[in-house]
C-alpha cells in the first residue's frame, strides 16, 4: 500500500487524488493527513522541506513534490496515460506548470495572511501575487484548455476551484470561457468534485 501524506485543503495534494483517482489507482493508496507546522509530525523526515504532497512507497522511500508523484503513478499506470507522449507532453506540461504557478502564488497570499501579523502585511507582495494569478487567468481565458484529461487540465481544475475555495469566486467575472470550461470539467472527469476540500 501506498501512503499520501496531505491534507485536506491542499491543491497539489487534490491533484495527486484526483490523478491517482482517474488513473485507477485510489484503492492503491492511503491518504494520511499531515500537518506541516507540527514539528512533530514525521512528514519533517518524509521530506526534508516540511511541504505537502509526500507520497510514500512500500520500501519506504518518499516521493515529493505533487509533479513527481503524478509522474510516478502515471508510470505505475502504464506511462502515457496523464502524461501524453510526444509533442502533446510539452503542452500537459506547460498546462500544469503554469496552473501551479497560479497555486503557488495564491497559497503565497494565504500564508502573508497566517503567518504574519496584519499589521506587518506587506501589500506590494499581495499585488505582485494577485498580479501573477491575474495574468495566468487572463491568458487562460485567450488560449482556452481543451477537452483532454491530462496533468495540464487536472492541475488547472484544482488551480481554479482552490481560488473559488480561498479567495471566493471572483476570479470568473469577465472569464466566462473559463467559467465554462470549468463548470465541465466534472463530466470529462467524475473522480474530480469528490475530491473537492470541505
Amino acid at each position: 500500500m501506498l501512503t499520501l501524506r496531505s491534507s485536506p485543503a491542499s491543491p497539489f495534494g487534490r491533484k495527486v487524488k484526483v490523478a491517482a483517482a482517474h488513473l485507477g489507482l485510489a484503492d492503491r493508496i492511503e491518504v494520511v493527513q499531515a500537518d506541516t507546522s507540527d514539528p512533530e509530525d514525521n512528514l519533517r523526515t518524509q521530506n526534508p522541506l516540511g511541504k505537502i504532497p509526500v507520497l510514500v512507497l512500500e520500501d519506504g522511500t518518499t516521493l515529493f513534490d505533487s509533479r513527481v508523484i503524478v509522474e510516478y503513478l502515471d508510470h505505475l499506470a502504464g506511462g502515457g496515460k496523464i502524461i501524453p507522449q510526444g509533442q502533446r507532453r510539452f503542452a500537459a506540461l506547460t498546462l500544469q506548470a503554469l496552473a501551479d504557478g497560479i497555486l503557488d502564488a495564491a497559497i503565497l497570499q494565504v500564508y502573508e495572511g497566517r503567518f504574519r501579523p496584519e499589521e506587518k502585511a506587506h501589500q506590494p507582495w499581495l499585488d505582485r501575487q494577485a498580479g501573477k494569478i491575474e495574468r495566468a487567468l487572463d491568458a487562460l481565458e485567450r488560449n482556452l484548455p481543451g477537452d483532454d484529461i491530462d496533468i495540464g487540465t487536472i492541475t488547472l481544475a484544482c488551480a481554479l476551484e482552490y481560488l473559488d475555495f480561498r479567495q471566493g469566486r471572483s476570479w470568473r467575472d469577465g472569464r466566462p470561457g473559463l467559467v465554462q470550461w470549468l463548470e465541465a470539467f466534472p463530466q470529462r472527469l467524475p473522480a474530480f468534485p469528490q475530491s473537492a476540500p470541505s
